[in-house]
Order: C-alpha cells, then structure tokens, then sequence
C-alpha cells in the first residue's frame, strides 16, 4: 500500500471512523466492525486496498482482531495529553509496516512524498502506517489540541479535527450532533405547548 503523506486529513478522518466503530463508542448498535464482511465494507467504503487484501483475498479473523487492537491504540494517541505522547505512539504504529518516505511525480507530474508499506506486512500494520501518519500531519500541521472527546452527553467517542475552522464537536455529527438537535427541538416543543 502506498499513500500520499500530505493527505493527512484522509488519515486522520479513516482513523476517527475507525475509532468510531467500537462498541465503547457505538453502545446502544454494538460492535460495528462484528466480522470480516463488515471490514471488507469498511475498507471499501474508504477506498482503501492494502496490499495483504490485494487479488480478492478477504480479510481473515486474525486481521479483524489485529483491527480490532489498533482500533485501541489509535484511540489512545487521540487521548494522549501531550503532543509529544501522541507523536511517539503514532511513529511507533508507523513502525509497524511503513519503509521510508519516497519521493515520486503525482497524477499532476508535480512532486509529492508518498510512504509504501512492506512488501508481506498484515492488514492492520499497514492501516496502522496510513492512519499514523493522519495521526502525525494533524499534530503537525493543526495542533495537538485537535484530539476532542465528543461534546455529546453520554458519549465516549473521540475524533480528530481536521476541519478548516476546528469547531467539530462531534465523534460522528450525523449521528451525535442530530441526536442533540431532535432532544433540543423535542424539549422547544414540549415547552411551547406547555405554555398554551
């Protein structure tokens, strides 16, 4: 697998999504990633396509484990309460997989650095490589400060905000930003007809 390193901001929103799908944060739905067809969705969803996945070879058991452990470790960096705790355990999942950084012409002809991962590493060490390095250019290039807790009552997601303005607080605003929405408009009506 091979990506682009100035396309953090692709990283860092697979690797909120990916955090998001845990059963810590999806706690009334459960597991969102429950087999290897929900991983193979995932990925696709995503346009990812690792190399240990390449050919039509489905993702096993042992990578939805794998995937289900990284899941941890990059909600970890997410809540790391220095930049250089979140730098030092994004560059050890870097480690994982990532060679070092080539530099070669885009689609554009212009010049870009692009990381490959290892010819024959699993699935979840090269997801690891991709989203790390999200992980590393949010750090670098908008602040630690945007690692958040989901501002939603009651959840325990956590995200990465790479938005322009870096107002996101949410984990996943279509679900807990619309939930606060309808329990704001339920409470406005419910006052209103009290009021008659």
């Amino acid at each position: 697998m091979e990506f682009s390193l100035i396309d953090y901001a692709r990283g860092a929103a697979v690797a909120t999504e990916l955090v998001c799908t845990s059963p810590t944060v999806q706690t009334t739905t459960g597991e969102a990633l429950p087999d290897t067809d929900a991983l193979t969705v995932f990925l696709s969803r995503h346009g990812l396509r690792p190399d240990a996945v390449t050919d039509g070879q489905p993702p096993t058991g042992e990578d939805l484990s794998q995937v289900h452990l990284l899941r941890r470790e990059l909600r970890a960096i997410m809540e790391t309460v220095t930049a250089e705790e979140a730098v030092a355990g994004a560059a050890v999942l870097v480690g994982r997989a990532g060679r070092g950084p080539v530099l070669r012409r885009d689609d554009e002809g212009q010049w870009q650095w692009y990381l490959a991962t290892a010819a024959g590493a699993p699935l979840a060490d090269e997801l690891a490589a991709f989203l790390a390095v999200g992980l590393l250019g949010v750090v670098r290039t908008l602040g630690h400060e945007r690692f958040r807790n989901c501002a939603a009552p009651g959840c325990r997601g956590v995200f990465a905000d790479t938005t322009r303005a870096g107002r996101r607080r949410y984990c996943m605003p279509d679900r807990c930003g619309n939930r606060l929405k309808v329990a704001r408009h339920r409470s406005r009506q419910r006052a209103g007809n009290g009021a008659r």
